[in-house]
């Protein structure tokens, strides 16, 4: 079990940008020390509804990052009374999320847990999952893989269709080494993974309650 303090410790150093005065990281196994005591935090994730759907951590609410950044002023109000704990599927959200925090009017005690959901389902910590749209990371296995087996049939009538899946190849290996996906970014704006998104008075709401 964990010995560390709570809230936790600073985070020694935080990524390059992220709010130092504010700001703490967390492992897996610390938060879920931290959420079996009476002191627990608010669980703040910040993904895009379909990813949180598709699991997150019980409890959490969810603020996706762009609603956090168009009404950070608003929001940082309603976190200020406590410490919060700010999610994504990594951490890199998270932390892009708490620099908005930093630059509100008023002060936020927020944390990042280290390795987002990633870290948290790899330590077993707890799951709950929504029904709804396949999540994220499925659609993205689908379309590449549909590109990339497209343009292998389509290349012995059609060679150039072979630098079709070079380049679904190369974006897959740069999204892997800088922890962004456009992919991603572009699905989750289809639709099917937007009608659910929350609106701001829902969020508020959540928050409340």
């Amino acid at each position: 079990m964990s010995t560390s303090t709570f809230p936790p410790r600073p985070a020694e150093p935080a990524p390059q940008g992220a709010g130092q005065s504010q700001a703490a990281q967390l492992t897996a196994g610390e938060l879920r020390d931290w959420l079996n005591r009476e002191s627990r935090p608010q669980l703040i994730d910040v993904r895009a509804a379909a990813e949180f759907r598709a699991g997150h951590i019980p409890g959490a609410r969810n603020v996706p990052l762009p609603i956090l950044r168009e009404h950070v002023d608003e929001l940082s109000g309603r976190l200020s009374g406590q410490p919060i704990v700010l999610i994504c599927r990594t951490d890199r959200r998270a932390w892009k999320a708490g620099e908005f925090l930093d630059a509100a009017a008023g002060p936020v005690r927020w944390h990042v847990l280290a390795g987002g959901m990633t870290a948290w389902e790899q330590e077993q910590g707890p799951v709950a999952r929504v029904p709804g749209p396949w999540a994220l990371e499925r659609q993205i296995r689908l379309v590449t893989g549909g590109i990339v087996a497209g343009s292998v049939v389509a290349s012995p009538g059609v060679p150039p269709a072979r630098g079709v899946a070079g380049v679904v190849g190369a974006g897959r290996v740069a999204a892997a080494l800088t922890d962004t996906c456009l992919m991603g970014e572009m699905l989750s704006r289809l639709p099917c993974n937007r009608q659910e998104e929350p609106a701001l008075r829902d969020v508020l709401a959540g928050l409340d309650g």
